[in-house]
């Protein structure tokens, strides 16, 4: 039997998580609906670079929190940016609610962009490996919406 992991060095931390959360979502809420969407995705957790999200979640609590304990850089961008990123699946409510029709795919493709290596003339390609995904869970308020790249050749 083959394994489907996407196998990637523990070194090399390639993957950006991409948050989009309703305000006051908890840090458990957060980390669960993260390791799910990579579970499900036969993503390794140690292969996550950073989160990014948009400039308002900036001091989000339980975003807040669950990069400092998993020692993870957040990285935000600002809604003027966001909205020129071309992303699969744009949604006009987020657009009338923060500025621009994606946030959680649109940030994960342009951390991963920033942390592409340019190498022999020939820049690295950032993919999106999980398209947005809602995420709730039972007994927790709010909903996380996530998306993943990865800087890839």
């Amino acid at each position: 039997m083959q394994n489907n992991i996407l196998q990637l060095p523990l070194h090399l931390h390639s993957l950006w998580v991409g948050i989009g959360c309703q305000r006051g979502s908890s840090r458990l809420l957060i980390a669960t609906a993260i390791e799910e969407i990579l579970w499900s995705n036969q993503l390794d957790q140690n292969a996550i670079a950073g989160i990014a999200t948009i400039d308002t979640k900036a001091s989000e609590v339980g975003l807040v929190e669950f990069c400092r304990l998993r020692n993870l850089p957040l990285k935000t961008f600002c809604a003027e940016v966001l909205r020129h990123v071309c992303v699969p699946n744009p949604a006009k409510i987020i657009d009338q609610q923060v500025g621009t029709p994606s946030v959680a795919e649109a940030a994960t493709i342009l951390a991963a962009s920033a942390a592409s290596l340019w190498t022999n003339t020939q820049q690295l390609q950032v993919k999106l490996v999980v398209p947005k995904q809602i995420f709730r869970l039972q007994g927790q308020l709010g909903a996380v919406t996530i998306a993943v790249a990865q800087a890839a050749h």
